[in-house]
């Protein structure tokens, strides 16, 4: 069976070593494996060593540079210039994969088909504008008239969940038009 290590840092050797006599002078016979663990634990600051052992154990906050796995795997989706370079075969992906070309469209701004075909084409590389003005519509992130002549962005939050992974494309279109 094999053992699990436990760190254990104490910033004051002398004091640790008047903690534990302190304990072993109150012990009526030689401590125990269990005892002289519980003893270390409380020299250090702990209850006894199960408090040692959860705060040991307790996951390390991430980095505040690491990405979300949400963000990650739609990155991937995605080229240095912050493109769609393939549509994902989750659905729940290709919602999400809507937004960066969602934000490329102006706000507040009526266009012909043509002009919306053209903004959406600048977020793309995936060769399909078509689908991705569908989508678009059918998520109701943008409107067409009846006739299909008239389109325009509707404003909206973004989701939270994808905050960090809109903020990583704005990035890379940021770096690549500067």
């Amino acid at each position: 069976m094999s053992r699990t290590t436990y760190p254990f840092y104490t910033s004051d050797i002398s004091a640790l070593a008047r903690s534990l006599k302190q304990q072993w002078a109150a012990e009526p016979t030689a401590p125990g494996h269990l005892q002289i663990l519980n003893m270390l634990a409380r020299a250090a600051g702990f209850s006894n060593f199960q408090h040692l052992r959860a705060a040991a154990e307790a996951p390390a906050p991430l980095p505040a540079s690491t990405q979300s796995a949400l963000t990650k795997r739609l990155l991937k989706h995605f080229d240095e210039q912050g493109r769609l370079i393939h549509w994902p075969k989750k659905f729940s992906e290709q919602r999400h994969c809507l937004w960066p070309v969602w934000a490329n469209i102006p706000a507040a701004t009526e266009m012909t088909e043509k002009a919306a075909n053209e903004w959406i084409k600048s977020a793309e590389a995936i060769g399909d504008h078509v689908l991705l003005r569908r989508e678009l519509v059918n998520d109701q992130l943008i409107t067409r008239t009846p006739d299909c002549r008239v389109y325009q962005r509707l404003e909206q939050s973004v989701p939270e969940e994808l905050t960090e992974f809109m903020a990583e494309i704005q990035k890379r279109r940021v770096i690549t038009t500067t």
